[in-house]
């Protein structure tokens, strides 16, 4: 599992989405990463909810965006995609951390 740390280097919402993009395509042109951990941080939610937006706006380029408060024992996918991903450890796995967010990668 790739981590992405946009959350913590005072970045502008711009900035921060450019080094998002940046960095998940040339994860997934990888083809070694099957999943990625985008910390945005809570602060105001402004880059959360920009990093949400992007997402939705790449809707089909992943197998499924998964948010940090989803991100447990029950969701489905959120299983599937830490088997697909040999199991990493991720100590928000069953946190709700809403200062997170999960792209599975196709």
């Amino acid at each position: 599992m790739k981590i992405i740390d946009i959350g913590h280097n005072n970045y502008s919402v711009d900035k921060a989405i450019s080094v998002l993009e940046t960095e998940v395509s040339s994860a997934m042109c990888s083809n070694k990463i099957r999943s990625i951990k985008i910390i945005h941080g809570h602060g105001s939610g402004t880059l959360r909810k920009a990093v949400h937006q992007w997402c939705q706006e790449q809707k089909g380029r992943f197998r499924d965006v998964i948010l940090g408060e989803e991100y447990d024992l029950f969701h489905q996918n959120s299983i599937a995609m830490r088997q697909d991903s040999g199991l990493p450890d991720d100590r928000d796995f069953g946190r709700r951390n809403r200062a997170v967010t999960y792209l599975w990668l196709v």
